[in-house]
């Protein structure tokens, strides 16, 4: 490739409007990017790519690309006159104790707090329920810029040693820090290179854990495709860690996963080509070279073996079963030909958690939650009885316990843990946020709208109570329609600040989600994910024929599966918002999976790669494909993070690109870029609070406002 020169500060855009009888212009210079003559082919057709070079994210030219481009955004952010103002409320409401569900771990009781505004969450623990609590990790200690995050924990059998893994910068690689969790200590070297992983522990004697050979090339793009479970045995190098799983060359394997079963029995194994399907395998570990005992070894079902009692399993699967049953089988013959239901399908999609000895089945019934809770031998034993309308998580623990955590929350109300006791059922408040919010202003309404093809789909609405429906009101149309993930009621300080400030949040549970269970993800993937477009665009329809917005005062907004949602909304109809909000989006529909583990997400979209019809198919949504000349787009703020190695930064960078190159009007095309940040996990509260005041200041001040629409909400605040 040749030497690429920037030429900056070659575009100019002028964006004015009236407001109190004044002109607020700001000027927008954008820098110049170098197209190059790139060419790839598919089934004979040829594909330009004059973007290409900005997925090389180790050169000098990308590096100062990204510069230039966060200086041009930073310069127009900086002259939004309430960004400190919103800044500052952000800030007074995110400062409040936030804690996590307890759980226990040989004689102590951990837990995750965060004080108010500390970047990462401090794990705690204490001796039984009434111990002093202490420090157990404190992340905000890793690094100097808070950027290396705790990703998780894992204890051994007996509780007495942790391996915890770290991410730096927000990648997805990870190092496996391991400890004496009596004092602390450091007990062996730091176990390197490990991705899309857990830690199982093998009673104390080591654990299983998965990972990627290190790739050729960048860390962060190159791609990914061959998943393997090891084993570390405690005190050996990582050089010497055996293989349980996976490299074969002839059998690939892009997801594999292993852990222990709570009486150390057996190690589970589960393999996938794709986020989507599954095979499973199991060993006993009580006999010395035992074999690998296949009980599903086709991928074409999402199936899991959530607890054992001796020889028998307990599997949730999704087999012959598109909304989710329990069933048990023998390990001596663990083929689907032999399984037996214990909770059967329902109407409504299933997830199950255990604890006590007890089955804990939760459905979402229209995208909210209902719990109940079964014994071993699949009598309901009662409903347990929810705080309210909305999402429940947890019920999860030992099989020793008496007494279980499990969180509720819905849009309009912070998260709260509760205690439950097993045996009787009853619960009683943990613990209860105290937060400048009250949620009783709120009101949060769940309505049914037509699709395009006429599909009925759910919408959540959310808002002051009394805000008059006269089509002038600031709307966040938020949605992410893909990979069976359900969008579930739960609160965001974010979203409270937006409404404090008389927005709208509308959040549609599009197909391709996980809300109606197989049939309903199925319905959006592949030839099919125009059916998710065409959701979200209805959504958008139905919002603004309701006048509970328009045109003018719309934002559509969501991340990765959901910036591609994004993307391709505002490019087939960018008459129907005023800002587009794609988060670290898929916006290259025929590229995705040559980049780290994108491969993997072919279910949900296919490759350009696999027939003509297919390339045809992604070729007419995707964004970075579909960007015309002579088309005013909404006003466009893309952020990312330069770390990001799920969802690679050149998706943006490309779409960026082709919206500055090809954008008519005034509105402007803007690319946040954040330093050492990558997909979102672990990201430090500062820069999530630094990156949302600019994403809401950014759509206010192009809806047309030039201070808070609620200005009052801040006069306790003012300095």
């Amino acid at each position: 490739m040749k030497r690429l020169i920037l030429i900056p500060l070659t575009a100019i855009l002028m964006l004015a409007c009236e407001t109190n009888q004044k002109k607020d212009t700001i000027i927008l210079k954008y820098p110049n990017t170098k197209k190059v003559d790139a060419v790839d082919s598919y089934f004979g057709i040829k594909i330009h790519d004059p973007f290409r070079w900005l997925e090389d994210d180790r050169s000098p030219e990308t590096e100062n690309w990204v510069k230039q481009q966060n200086e041009t955004t930073f310069n127009y952010l900086d002259k939004i006159p309430f960004r400190k103002e919103l800044k500052k409320r952000l800030e007074q409401l995110w400062n409040f104790e936030k804690l996590g569900s307890p759980f226990k771990e040989g004689d102590y009781i951990y837990f995750f707090k965060n004080d108010g505004l500390q970047n990462q969450n401090v794990l705690y623990r204490r001796k039984g329920d009434d111990g002093q609590a202490e420090v157990f990790l404190d992340p905000n200690s890793f690094s100097a810029d808070a950027t290396t995050s705790l990703a998780g924990i894992n204890f051994s059998k007996d509780g007495s040693i942790a391996a915890y893994s770290i991410s730096e910068g927000g990648s997805d690689w990870r190092k496996v820090i391991v400890i004496n969790a009596e004092n602390k200590s450091i007990v062996e070297d730091t176990l390197v290179d490990i991705k899309f992983s857990g830690v199982s522990w093998k009673g104390n004697e080591g654990f299983y854990y998965s990972s990627y050979d290190k790739p050729e090339g960048s860390e962060l793009s190159a791609k990914t495709d061959q998943h393997k479970l090891y084993y570390h045995k405690l005190g050996t190098p990582q050089k010497s860690d055996e293989v349980v799983f996976g490299g074969i060359p002839e059998e690939k394997h892009r997801y594999v996963g292993g852990y222990v079963t709570e009486d150390d029995r057996y190690l589970i194994i589960s393999a996938a080509v794709s986020t989507s399907g599954n095979k499973l395998f199991i060993k006993d570990l009580t006999q010395q070279q035992s074999e690998l005992i296949t009980i599903l070894d086709t991928t074409d079902s999402d199936s899991q073996i959530i607890d054992n009692i001796g020889s028998k399993l307990f599997i949730l699967t999704n087999r012959k079963a598109p909304n989710k049953k329990v069933v048990t089988v023998g390990v001596e013959n663990p083929a689907p030909e032999h399984w037996t239901d214990l909770i059967p399908e329902t109407q409504n999609i299933l997830s199950v958690g255990t604890g006590g000895g007890y089955f804990f089945a939760e459905y979402m019934v229209d995208a909210i939650s209902k719990v109940y809770q079964y014994d071993s031998q699949g009598q309901m034993i009662r409903e347990i009885a929810l705080p309210g309308l909305g999402s429940a998580g947890g019920f999860g623990g030992k099989k020793k316990e008496t007494e279980l955590y499990f969180s509720f929350t819905n849009y309009n109300s912070p998260e709260s843990i509760y205690k439950l006791d097993i045996k009787t059922g009853d619960y009683s408040i943990y613990w209860k946020p105290e937060i400048d919010f009250n949620p009783n202003d709120y009101v949060s309404t769940q309505i049914f709208y037509p699709s395009k093809d006429g599909t009925k789909v759910p919408m959540a609405i959310t808002h002051k109570k009394g805000l008059p429906l006269n089509g002038q009101n600031p709307t966040i149309l938020y949605g992410y329609g893909g990979f069976n993930i359900s969008l579930t009621p739960a609160f965001s300080v974010i979203n409270a600040v937006w409404m404090e400030q008389g927005g709208i949040l509308a959040v549609p549970n599009l197909r391709g989600g996980g809300e109606y269970g197989k049939q309903w993800h199925d319905a959006g993937i592949k030839t099919k994910k125009q059916n998710v477009f065409d959701d979200f665009i209805a959504a958008a329809e139905y919002l603004i024929a309701e006048k509970y917005t328009s045109s003018d005062f719309l934002a559509i907004k969501g991340g990765s599966n959901g910036g591609l949602l994004v993307g391709a909304t505002m490019t087939q109809r960018p008459d129907l918002m005023k800002v587009g909000l794609p988060a670290v989006g898929v916006l290259d529909m025929l590229r995705y999976h040559t980049f780290t583990a994108g491969a993997g997400w072919a279910y949900d979209y296919g490759t350009a790669e696999d027939n003509l019809e297919m390339f045809n198919y992604l070729k007419g949504y995707s964004p970075v494909h579909n960007v015309r000349k002579g088309i005013e787009y909404p006003a466009t703020l893309i952020t990312t993070g330069d770390h990001d190695d799920r969802v690679v930064p050149a998706h943006s960078f490309k779409f960026a690109a082709e919206l500055q190159d090809k954008q008519t009007g005034a509105n402007p095309t803007l690319i946040r870029i954040e330093v050492n940040a990558g997909h979102g996990a672990g990201t430090p509260v500062s820069k999530t609070i630094d990156q949302n005041v600019d994403i809401f200041g950014f759509t206010l001040f192009n809806m047309g406002f030039r201070e808070l629409p609620n200005k009052g909400v801040l006069k306790d605040f003012e300095d």
